[in-house]
């Protein structure tokens, strides 16, 4: 895989109340990715960037809500969320900058 493209695959952690919940219970983390990522490159991202093993990996596409400004309606981006499961004792600590 070209190292270039993996290191744009993930956009951002994904840090919310689920998100928090699954990693704590199911040794997952939760990636904002590229719309056209496909699973190995994202799981070969993860393992360059953060040097973990990784297990699965789980995909989701999250459609855009539509919101109102006043009469005008518009609608949010449409984006893809990668669900990654590592292998046992392994985790990745976003407050320190890497893999733990």
């Amino acid at each position: 895989m070209n190292p270039q493209r993996l290191m744009q695959i993930l956009l951002a952690p994904q840090i919310s109340e689920k998100a928090t919940f699954v990693a704590d219970r199911h040794e997952q983390v939760v990636f904002r990715v590229l719309p056209d990522a496909t699973k190995p490159e994202i799981k070969g991202a993860v393992e360059m960037l953060f040097k973990v093993s990784v297990e699965s990996v789980k995909v989701a596409n999250v459609k855009g809500k539509k919101k109102r400004f006043g009469r005008l309606t518009g609608r949010r981006n449409n984006w893809k969320k990668a669900y990654v499961c590592l292998k046992p004792g392994q985790e990745i600590n976003f407050v320190d900058g890497g893999a733990a």
